[in-house]
């Protein structure tokens, strides 16, 4: 596996690579890596013939008193979890390759609003700005043709297919489903920040989860039960829950009869530590 930090170092490679005629595939990660991301590589690594994996924390999707300081960092590890499933490119740029402008004087995207300010976008203002922002970025360095998420960023995953599409950016969106630990809970890389007594009870925000998706789709219409009862079983669980909502899978609008593609989608605490996780309802 080779490894850039800048610019023309990524550019050398990739540009080798495409004047083969290889296809690339990127796969942007914040690092401390898990199986989640490790799917996405192995996923990539299935229709692409070239994969880079991306490593940068970036800065400006944490909001104010937000983990961005001790977000955990573990190249080492990383990079070894990374060749072992066939990435061919890590590339783990500093802030003058990502912005080298400077962040105070960099350009950023704005998220359209209906889509940004709900749910997660309520809960962290500007943070979609920052995504956008930064995969923007990444996008223009690397020049994949393809680009890998995972399903449990769902809102994450419809402004990237959005800003895509608004900005005709020649890359293709391939989305990945949620990996779950064994006892069902989403994995994530905030997981670590739980101990293992912690770890164990957060899995049942799955199984509520679960119990949404089953009783949506035995009674189509009774959704606004479905979120009351979910919310409250989590409470009852010792979660401090910020939302817990089924929503429409390609705008995230509240449900009609009408609507076919259905989703549950729920962020909530467990102790100091913030979970979200969704899955498909029908």
């Amino acid at each position: 596996m080779q490894q850039a930090v800048d610019r023309e170092q990524v550019r050398a490679i990739v540009d080798g690579w495409r004047e083969s005629g290889s296809t690339i595939a990127l796969v942007p990660t914040m690092g401390n890596l898990h199986e989640g991301h490790l799917s996405l590589v192995r996923a990539a690594r299935s229709v692409a013939d070239c994969v880079v994996a991306t490593i940068y924390v970036n800065p400006t999707q944490f909001g104010e008193g937000e983990d961005y300081a001790s977000y955990p960092r573990t190249l080492d590890e990383d990079c070894r979890a990374l060749e072992s499933c066939g990435c061919d490119l890590l590339f783990a740029p500093g802030h003058p390759t990502v912005y080298p402008l400077g962040l105070e004087n960099s350009i950023r995207l704005l998220a359209p609003h209906d889509l940004s300010s709900i749910l997660e976008g309520r809960s962290r203002p500007g943070h979609f700005d920052g995504v956008l922002t930064v995969v923007a970025r990444l996008f223009n360095l690397v020049s994949p043709d393809l680009a890998f998420f995972g399903e449990k960023d769902f809102q994450q995953l419809l402004l990237i297919r959005h800003m895509v599409a608004d900005l005709s950016l020649p890359v293709r969106i391939v989305s990945v489903p949620t990996v779950r630990e064994s006892s069902g809970l989403a994995m994530s890389s905030r997981n670590n920040y739980l101990d293992p007594a912690h770890r164990a009870a957060a899995a049942r925000l799955s199984l509520v989860l679960a119990e949404v998706v089953d009783q949506v789709g035995r009674q189509r219409e009774n959704w606004a039960q479905a979120e009351r009862s979910a919310a409250s079983r989590l409470k009852d669980e010792g979660f401090k829950v910020d939302y817990v909502v089924v929503r429409t899978s390609d705008a995230l609008a509240k449900p009609s009869s009408a609507d076919d593609g259905l989703r549950v989608l729920a962020a909530a605490r467990f102790g100091n530590v913030r979970l979200i996780d969704n899955m498909k309802i029908f």
